[in-house]
């Protein structure tokens, strides 16, 4: 019997169980489109870039100082 390393046994493992999955095939699906919605679609409404729209251009270094500063008093 061939040796083979560690690493590549450690692939071979989940490949070969990536690869025989049948309902997983469909939860991991649903959790990637759920994890794309979350990051991607959600991000655009709830989470506007705040410095880019208040700082100007080339000037966000001394827009987010000045913010740290002014936020710890």
């Amino acid at each position: 019997m061939k040796k083979r390393g560690f690493l590549y046994r450690v692939f071979d493992l989940y490949y070969d169980g990536f690869r025989k999955m049948t309902l997983g095939k469909t939860l991991w699906t649903v959790i990637l489109i759920k994890l794309f919605i979350m990051f991607a679609v959600l991000k655009m409404f709830f989470f506007p870039n705040i410095i880019k729209q208040k700082s100007k251009p080339g000037q966000e270094a001394n827009f987010i100082e000045k913010e740290l500063i002014d936020r710890n008093r």
